[in-house]
C-alpha cells in the first residue's frame, strides 16, 4: 500500500514541477486518432532520390515512389505542381493525403483504372491513406 501512495504523490509532484505540455499533450492525442487499427501498412519499395540513378544535366525531376501492401502496389510521381499516381492492380479507390493528424484537402478518386491526381502534397510529412474495396492501406511517412 506504501508504494502505491509513493507513487501517486511522485505523480502530483511531478505533474505540478514538470508538467507535459499542452502541445505536446495535443500532439499525443492527435496521434492516436490517426490510428487505424484495420490499415495495412504500405512499405516504401522504391525511392528516386535514394535508388534511382542520377541522370547528368537533369533539373527539377518528379520523386517517383512506389509502395506495397500485399498484392496491391501504388505508384507515385511528385512533382512541384501536385502528384499523380496509380493504384496496382488497376481498381477505383479513394485516396486521402494525411499532413499530421488530420488529412489535407479532399480526397482525391483513383478511376477504374487505378490512376488519380492531386495537389503538391504538403511540405512537411505526409502519408496517403488508400480504400480500395473493403481494404484500407496507409503508406510510411515521408516528405515531398
Amino acid at each position: 500500500m506504501a508504494a502505491g501512495l509513493l507513487e501517486e504523490e511522485l505523480r502530483q509532484a511531478a505533474a505540478i514541477l514538470d508538467p507535459v505540455p499542452h502541445d505536446l499533450r495535443q500532439l499525443a492525442v492527435e496521434a492516436f486518432a490517426l490510428r487505424d487499427l484495420d490499415a495495412r501498412i504500405a512499405e516504401l519499395t522504391f525511392d528516386s532520390l535514394v535508388d534511382a540513378i542520377p541522370v547528368r544535366g537533369a533539373t527539377d525531376t518528379p520523386r517517383m515512389l512506389t509502395f506495397q501492401a500485399g498484392e496491391l502496389t501504388v505508384d507515385i510521381e511528385v512533382t512541384g505542381d501536385g502528384l499523380m499516381g496509380q493504384v496496382l492492380p488497376p481498381q477505383p479507390a479513394r485516396i486521402e493525403v494525411l499532413a499530421g493528424p488530420r488529412r489535407r484537402g479532399p480526397a482525391l478518386t483513383a478511376d477504374e483504372r487505378g490512376r488519380f491526381t492531386g495537389d503538391a502534397p504538403p511540405g512537411g510529412p505526409f502519408a496517403l491513406r488508400l480504400r480500395a474495396g473493403a481494404e484500407v492501406v496507409v503508406t510510411e511517412w515521408l516528405r515531398a
